[in-house]
C-alpha cells in the first residue's frame, strides 16, 4: 500500500491504544505495529495509559524510541475506562483516520492495512463511515464466546448496526467522524451504531484473533452485561431522536 496523506493531517493513520497494566504486552505490540505499517503508510501511535500501576507507559516509550515510531503518551491519573481512554486519545491524535486496537495483543496489527484500504475506498463516496473488524475465529473460552454471541444478536436486533462483532477492538473511523460521536462511558462498544446514526456507511472486514499471553482481562460477564443493557437502550433512544438533514443547497459569499 502506498502512503497517502492529506495536507491537513500530519499522518494518514493514528493508531489509538487504551491500556491499563499491559507492560507485558505493549512493547511487543509497538514492535508488531512497526513491522506491519512502517514503510506502508504514514502513522503515529497514541497510547493512553489509563492509570496503570505497572510500567506500561515507560515500556511503550522505550519501544517507540527503538523503532523510531512517532508516538504520543497520555496518562490518566486514575483509571477512567476504555471509552474514556479512546476519547482522550482521539482528541490528541493528528491522523486523518483513527484505528483503534486493544492493548492486550489479541488483535493483530497485520490486519490494519486491509482496514485502511477499505477506508480509502469508502472515503471517496462517504463523509462518515466505520470499518469494523470481525473476529471470525475467536481465541476465547466457550463461555466467553457464548456471551458475545448472545450479546451481538440482541444488539443487532435492537440497533441494526450491521456488525456481527462489535466487541472487536479493531475499527477504523475518520477522525472527523469520531469527534462527532456522543461521548459516554462504554460508548466504544457502540461506535458502528453511532456512526450509522450520522448517516454513515458500515463495512466489515474479517480479522485475526489471538490468545492473551500476558496480563489479565479487565472485563467480566457481569461488568459487561448490565451496563451493556442500559447503554444499548440509551443508544437506541439517541438513534430514534436523531434527524440527519439532506442539504439541498448552500451558497457562500466571500
Amino acid at each position: 500500500m502506498t502512503d497517502q496523506t492529506n495536507d491537513k493531517h500530519a499522518y494518514l493513520v493514528s493508531v489509538l491504544i487504551p491500556a491499563r497494566d499491559e507492560a507485558g504486552n505493549i512493547g511487543h505490540l509497538v514492535d508488531e505495529l512497526h513491522h506491519a505499517l512502517a514503510g506502508q503508510l504514514a502513522y503515529e501511535v497514541v497510547l493512553v495509559d489509563d492509570g496503570s500501576s505497572d510500567a506500561t507507559g515507560a515500556v511503550f516509550l522505550q519501544h517507540c524510541r527503538q523503532r523510531g515510531t512517532p508516538a504520543r503518551l497520555i496518562r490518566h491519573a486514575h483509571s477512567a475506562g476504555q471509552s474514556t481512554a479512546l476519547w482522550t486519545a482521539a482528541r490528541h491524535a493528528t491522523g486523518r483516520f483513527i484505528v483503534t486496537i486493544d492493548g492486550d495483543r489479541q488483535n493483530d496489527p497485520a490486519d490494519i492495512p486491509a482496514l485502511v484500504a477499505q477506508g480509502l475506498t469508502l472515503n471517496e463516496t462517504h463523509r462518515h463511515f466505520c470499518i469494523a473488524g470481525f473476529r471470525k475465529d475467536r481465541r476465547d473460552t466457550r463461555w466467553k464466546k457464548l456471551q458475545s454471541r448472545i450479546a451481538n444478536a440482541v444488539r443487532r436486533r435492537i440497533l441494526d448496526d450491521g456488525v456481527p462483532d462489535t466487541g472487536c477492538g479493531l475499527k477504523l473511523v475518520p477522525r472527523a467522524t469520531w469527534l462527532c460521536l456522543p461521548y459516554f462511558d462504554h460508548m466504544h462498544r457502540f461506535v458502528p451504531a453511532l456512526v450509522k446514526r450520522l448517516g454513515g456507511a458500515i463495512a466489515v472486514v474479517p480479522v485475526h484473533h489471538r490468545h492473551r499471553i500476558a496480563g489479565i482481562s479487565k472485563y467480566t460477564a457481569w461488568n459487561r452485561l448490565w451496563v451493556g443493557i442500559v447503554d444499548m437502550w440509551g443508544v437506541n433512544w439517541l438513534i430514534r431522536r436523531t434527524k440527519v438533514p439532506l442539504i439541498e443547497r448552500m451558497e457562500i459569499l466571500q
